[in-house]
C-alpha cells in the first residue's frame, strides 16, 4: 500500500473522480456545487472564479464557453500540467522541478495572478 501512495497513484484516481464528478455534474444547474465565498461577500471575482464551469465546459468539448470561464486558468492549463507532470518526476528532472518551483517563477505566476484579479473585475472578464 505504501508503494501506491508514494507512486503518486492515489492522486490520479482522485483526479479522475473529481473529473467524472465534473463531467456529470454542471455547476450552473445544482445550487449545492461549491460557491466563491469571495464572489458572494464582495461580488467581484476572483482568480479561480468560473473554475468550475470551465472544467465543465472542456469536459464537453466547449473551448468557447472555457474560455468565458477563466481565460487566466485556460492559459495556464500547459503550465499546471507541466507541473504536474513535473511533480511525478522531481528526482529524474531535478532541475526542471526546481526551476518550476523557484521564487522568481513563483513571484511571476503571483504577479500573474494579481493582475488578473484587478482586470477581470475591471473589464468584466
Amino acid at each position: 500500500m505504501n508503494r501506491i501512495l508514494n507512486k503518486g497513484w492515489i492522486w490520479i484516481i482522485v483526479f479522475s473522480f473529481l473529473l467524472l464528478f465534473y463531467y456529470f455534474f454542471n455547476p450552473v444547474e445544482f445550487s449545492w456545487m461549491p460557491q466563491c465565498v469571495f464572489h458572494r461577500i464582495t461580488g467581484m471575482q476572483c482568480m479561480g472564479c468560473g473554475s468550475q464551469r470551465m472544467i465543465y465546459s472542456l469536459l464537453h468539448g466547449d473551448i468557447k464557453g472555457a474560455w468565458e470561464a477563466n481565460r487566466f486558468l485556460m492559459l495556464c492549463l500547459p503550465y499546471l500540467a507541466l507541473l504536474l507532470w513535473s511533480e511525478f518526476h522531481r528526482k529524474k528532472y531535478q532541475r526542471l522541478y526546481a526551476a518550476l518551483h523557484s521564487v522568481p517563477v513563483i513571484i511571476i505566476i503571483s504577479a500573474m495572478l494579481v493582475a488578473w484579479l484587478i482586470l477581470r473585475n475591471i473589464l468584466g472578464m
